[in-house]
């Protein structure tokens, strides 16, 4: 397979998670404001800011943030380019890029999501956001169900499970860090403490799962739930495992076994030993925000030296002297 055509179709993959990701927590922090205490709303926009990142740019756009504000920064304005929309759209190219990789209905299919919500304003959201929010999480969970049924579990295959499941372990780390790097976090037990512990579950579709483990509902068994929980698929672990045993079909796949990428898989094994081992109560106690931050990070550096294995731009002359390759045509944001 083309490094460039891997490369598509890898992020493809990412982009459409993160649309659903990102439409999941819109969702779920507009529902929890209609029972907030005071002072839940400025934390949950703050909260929202810092999950994506983007807070000098929403600063430059909007003078102070707020439930329409933030949701169209979120949704669809061209000066996020991390937005649903935006996410789509990047998804849609890769795809054309790797035509010849994937599958008809998969093509059709993300086409179809594209066309449906290219065009969404300010205005589609007079009524409530929720439908918005429902077709994202549709389309993307049924784009995952036609890549399963319909792609040969090939090279292309692997590169988006690999794909989503990186891109959703980032996700589920962003939330986790958005409650726990507040200073001003309540405590366990409380009103606002039990309604935020539920969102950032809710958020990371745990919530049912977590109650029907019977868990008491408390900052350290959220953490350890979403962080370690082998079967869950939203956990950290399971991410990594999965991504770690995608990369594991790829190198067996790729020229028969000769190609041997020991970085990246060298990282993902410790990251998911140390994970596998990790004392949640421990951790916490300690203040869990620098380790979520570390372990974000950790996840990315596995993304660059995936790219680095398999989606160089560096050309190999006749000479065997490496050329810069020129531009892509898109730029690939983790």
């Amino acid at each position: 397979m083309l490094s460039r055509v891997a490369e598509s179709v890898h992020w493809m993959a990412r982009y459409v998670e993160r649309a659903e990701d990102m439409t999941r927590v819109l969702a779920v922090q507009c529902l929890a404001l209609l029972d907030a205490p005071r002072g839940f709303p400025e934390r949950s926009f703050e909260g929202l800011l810092r999950y994506l990142g983007e807070r000098e740019a929403f600063d430059a756009i909007f003078p102070q943030p707020d439930a329409a504000s933030v949701t169209e920064f979120f949704v669809s304005h061209p000066g996020n380019p991390s937005s649903v929309v935006s996410s789509i759209q990047r998804a849609r190219e890769n795809a054309r890029a790797a035509r010849e990789q994937i599958s008809s209905e998969m093509w059709e299919h993300l086409n179809r999501l594209y066309f449906d919500v290219k065009d969404v304003g300010p205005d589609a959201f007079a009524r409530g956001p929720y439908d918005f929010y429902r077709r994202i999480r549709d389309g993307s969970q049924a784009f995952q169900g036609v890549t399963d049924a319909t792609l040969t579990q090939g090279e292309a295959f692997w590169f988006i499970e690999m794909g989503k499941l990186l891109e959703r372990a980032s996700q589920v780390l962003r939330t986790l860090a958005v409650r726990y790097e507040a200073k001003d976090a309540p405590a366990d037990g409380t009103p606002e403490g039990t309604l935020e512990l539920i969102t950032v579950l809710k958020a990371c579709s745990a919530f049912e799962p977590f109650r029907q483990s019977q868990a008491q509902l408390t900052s350290a068994a959220v953490v350890e739930f979403l962080l370690q929980h082998r079967r869950l698929p939203r956990a950290v672990l399971f991410c990594v495992t999965g991504a770690a045993a995608a990369l594991d079909r790829i190198t067996e796949l790729a020229a028969a076994g000769a190609l041997r990428p020991d970085r990246p898989r060298q990282l993902l094994g410790r990251l998911c030993a140390d994970l596998e081992y990790l004392e949640a109560h421990e951790t916490l106690a300690a203040g869990i925000a620098p380790f979520l931050d570390a372990t974000l990070r950790r996840v990315h550096a596995v993304a660059d030296e995936v790219a680095r294995t398999y989606f160089s731009t560096r050309v190999v002359t006749a000479l065997g002297q490496g050329l810069q390759a020129g531009p892509q045509e898109q730029q690939q944001q983790q």
